[in-house]
């Protein structure tokens, strides 16, 4: 069916509910613009109603987390802006994405998109006074500026300083799916956003709306909905499962995919589609398959502690891992001591805790880099004079190091003494690498790489021992 196959009253009809609605207007442009009906579904109008109070101003900080490839890009940046534009003119739009070319991508389609002679049919008031693909502007004053997350915004605002809709900062996938693990990249978006996006409010009560699938406990969502500009958050999650278990979209993924689809990638799964930062069961760490026993058992066991030092009070922890090694090759989690603390507490409690150990545990401490770090483990060495203590520097990312003690983690190698603090340790690695700490992780890391690379005649003669009694 084309457009010119329905009558003048039926044509009329659809154009005035477009000028009113937003959903409305997505329909009939996808229409006149492609020649076939969209393919809708019940997440789209949802979707579109939480914009459409947006620019009635009913909210004015807004959380949007859904799939790829789900038409958040289309409804909420391409259409959303088009059709705000139609009802304000002289509204005034940055529009931003992980990368310079994919916001100015966006910016370029919602300039064709107003250029359409269905469009005009809608909106007829509205002209352009320019025609560039990241900055164009409206004969009523009204601009739509593109750029990258990190780029420069000097000499341009967003949101009119008056009553009514006058414009809004949209974010649409701030960060790059395979860098959101690199704490350096992630907190430089949330930064950015801090100390750039947010200082182009023309007006306290311009809206925000941020649009993005999950990928880390500390994104730039995640920092904001834990309150992390001061601000209240309105949030829309749109999971890829209804709470029912149904699809949300299944004319584009039905139940069957959307399970092979997380049997193969689970991780990826968790943050693009479930919306969730990790798997339910784990991801790159499974837990659930740690043994947790309620005593220490009755064999010698070849212990080390290894530590993961903050560099200050405030925000990560200061962690101690008690790691053993049985005779039959299984590892056992017994202790972990973490807290936030100052240098000079953080150094007293490590030397009480080697005296709880006790000589037989031997001490494994990160070496920080540079000559800083060479006098930190000179100093702490011969705080702990008497004990067996080993230095030596991070090599490779958290992840990398934390490989090998997952496989054995995830291969039911690894046993775990019942205890406070076993959730914590099981929360952090349910959510790594994507969790806000990793510390616990990072410690039981260092454990391990040192008991692997231990002596092999001492963890021969253990075993014999164990034999022999």
């Amino acid at each position: 069916m084309s457009a010119t196959s329905i009558s003048p009253a039926d044509q009329l009809a659809a154009i005035g509910w477009a000028r009113q609605d937003l959903y409305e207007f997505a329909r009939w442009m996808f229409w006149r613009r492609k020649g076939y009906r969209w393919q809708r579904a019940r997440h789209h109008r949802i979707l579109c109603d939480a914009l459409m109070r947006v620019f009635r101003g009913e909210c004015k900080r807004l959380i949007i987390n859904m799939p790829p490839r789900y038409s958040k890009t289309e409804l909420a940046v391409v259409n959303f802006i088009a059709w705000a534009l139609g009802q304000a003119p002289d509204a005034e739009f940055i529009h931003t994405s992980y990368s310079a070319p994919l916001a100015i991508h966006n910016s370029a389609n919602i300039r064709e998109l107003v250029q359409h002679e269905a469009y005009a049919d809608i909106f007829p008031d509205l002209q352009l006074s320019s025609h560039a693909q990241h900055h164009w502007k409206t004969t009523a004053g009204g601009v739509m500026y593109a750029t990258g997350a990190g780029g420069a915004i000097t000499g341009f605002g967003a949101g009119k300083h008056r009553e009514g809709f006058g414009g809004a900062i949209i974010v649409d996938d701030p960060h790059k799916a395979d860098e959101a693990r690199s704490d350096v990249i992630r907190q430089g978006v949330i930064d950015w956003f801090q100390n750039t996006l947010e200082s182009r409010k023309n007006s306290p009560q311009m809206p925000i709306i941020v649009i993005m699938q999950r990928l880390h406990e500390r994104d730039l969502a995640g920092w904001l909905l834990a309150g992390g500009n001061g601000e209240v958050w309105e949030h829309l999650c749109l999971p890829v499962w209804n709470d029912d278990g149904t699809p949300l979209w299944p004319e584009k993924h039905d139940a069957e995919t959307l399970q092979r689809m997380e049997e193969v990638a689970p991780y990826t799964f968790a943050g693009q589609y479930r919306q969730q930062p990790a798997p339910p069961q784990g991801g790159v760490i499974k837990p659930e398959r740690i043994e947790v026993i309620d005593a220490l058992p009755a064999q010698r066991i070849e212990w080390l502690r290894g530590w993961d030092l903050a560099a200050s009070p405030k925000g990560d922890y200061t962690v101690g891992a008690k790691l053993g090694c049985l005779p039959d090759g299984r590892y056992l989690i017994a202790d972990m001591v973490r807290v936030r603390c100052g240098p000079e507490e953080r150094d007293a409690m490590l030397l009480a805790t080697a005296k709880r150990d006790g000589y037989a545990v031997r001490i494994s401490l990160p070496q920080d880099p540079g000559q800083a770090g060479k006098t930190q483990v000179r100093y702490l060495t011969r705080a702990l004079a008497g004990y067996t203590v080993q230095c030596s520097p991070e090599s490779g990312d958290k992840f990398t190091r934390a490989t090998p003690l997952a496989a054995q983690i995830n291969v039911g190698n690894v046993l775990m003494l019942r205890a406070a603090w076993n959730d914590a340790l099981i929360n952090e690695m349910r959510l790594f690498p994507n969790g806000n700490h990793d510390d616990q992780i990072d410690a039981l890391a260092r454990a391990f790489s040192g008991l692997i690379g231990a002596n092999t005649g001492m963890l021969d003669w253990i075993r014999a021992q164990s034999r022999r009694d």
